[in-house]
């Protein structure tokens, strides 16, 4: 999955579809603007709770930085999202195994 973050919204990363499961192997934030800048991830479940991946993690001025660093299962219809401090500063490359289990 690969997302440019152009605003400030909560943006879907991905979202899990039914009958499946995601290994997230893998989060990488690039910041290409110049001046840093804060993201939030967070997974929605299906019951709608909402869980704190990261919480305003900083992203150095024009750095790559890997964020998740062992495997995160998630379950069918969980959303991850992620939301920048700052628009157009942020490209998010997140490596995604789906297993469909039907």
């Amino acid at each position: 999955s690969l997302v440019d973050l152009t605003t400030t919204d909560n943006t879907v990363i991905y979202t899990t579809p039914s009958d499946s499961r995601a290994i997230i192997k893998s989060i990488i934030v690039s910041e290409d603007a110049g001046s840093g800048c804060d993201i939030t991830f967070t997974i929605t479940n299906a019951a709608s709770a909402v869980f704190s991946l990261f919480k305003d993690k900083t992203i150095a001025s024009k750095t790559t930085t890997e964020l998740l660093t062992q495997p995160l299962i998630l379950q069918e219809n969980d959303v991850l999202k992620a939301q920048a401090s700052d628009a157009n500063e942020l490209h998010i490359i997140a490596s995604i195994l789906e297993i469909n289990r039907d």
